[in-house]
C-alpha cells in the first residue's frame, strides 16, 4: 500500500492497494458506493440518493476547507472513500472535524476501513485539526464502532432514536478522538 501517513496501522500490508486523495475521476465510483449505503445501510440517515453532481459539491466543500477526500484502489477500482468535514458550519468548529467512511459492500471487512481511517487521522493532523468526531448512524454498526476503538476513538454519546429509516428507529454512536496537540495549546493563525 502507498500512503503518506507515518501511521503504522495505515501500512497494513495489502497487495495492491493504494489509499490516495481523490479526484474527479472518482465521482461516479464514490456517488455508486454511498447509494447502495444510502438505499441498503444505515450508517448514513440519508434517504434520498444524491447524484453525481451534489457529491462533487460535497467534495468540493470539504476540499475547499483544506479538508481530506480520500480514496482506496485496488488494481484502478476504487473500493471506499473516507472524508473528514468541520462538524458543523459555524467557523468556531473548524478545528473539530467529523469523520465519513464508505466501503462498497465487497471490500468491507477486510481492513480498509482502517486504513482509510488512519490516512484519513494522519492528514487531518497535518491540516491542524485538533479533534475528530464519527457520528456512527446505528448502534448496531458494531463494524464502525469496532474500526474507530481500533485508532483510539472513546465513546463519548449515544443519542437515542434519533433516525428513523427502514421502518425503525436508529441510534446514533458518538467516539472522539484528539488529534495533534489537541486543546493543550492554541492552534495556528
Amino acid at each position: 500500500m502507498q500512503s503518506s501517513s507515518h501511521d503504522p496501522a495505515s501500512r497494513a500490508p495489502q497487495p495492491g492497494l493504494l489509499i490516495r486523495s481523490s479526484t474527479d475521476a472518482d465521482l461516479a465510483a464514490i456517488q455508486s458506493i454511498y447509494e447502495i449505503a444510502v438505499l441498503q445501510g444505515t450508517g448514513t440517515f440519508e434517504t434520498e440518493v444524491p447524484d453525481t453532481a451534489e457529491m462533487a459539491r460535497r467534495r468540493a466543500e470539504v476540499l475547499g476547507r483544506g479538508l481530506p477526500y480520500l480514496v482506496a484502489e485496488r488494481d484502478g477500482q476504487v473500493l471506499g472513500y473516507a472524508y473528514a468535514n468541520y462538524f458543523r458550519p459555524r467557523m468556531a468548529y473548524r478545528f473539530f472535524v467529523e469523520d465519513s467512511i464508505y466501503l462498497h459492500p465487497q471490500a468491507q471487512g477486510m481492513g480498509l476501513g482502517r486504513l482509510l481511517l488512519a490516512e484519513l487521522v494522519s492528514r487531518c493532523e497535518q491540516a491542524g485539526a485538533r479533534q475528530m468526531i464519527a457520528v456512527i448512524g446505528d448502534s448496531a454498526n458494531q463494524g464502525s464502532i469496532g474500526v474507530h476503538r481500533a485508532l483510539g476513538f472513546e465513546p463519548v454519546g449515544v443519542m437515542k432514536s434519533a433516525g428513523w429509516k427502514f421502518d425503525r428507529w436508529l441510534d446514533v454512536v458518538l467516539m472522539q478522538k484528539t488529534l495533534g496537540q489537541g486543546d493543550q495549546c492554541p492552534p495556528a493563525a
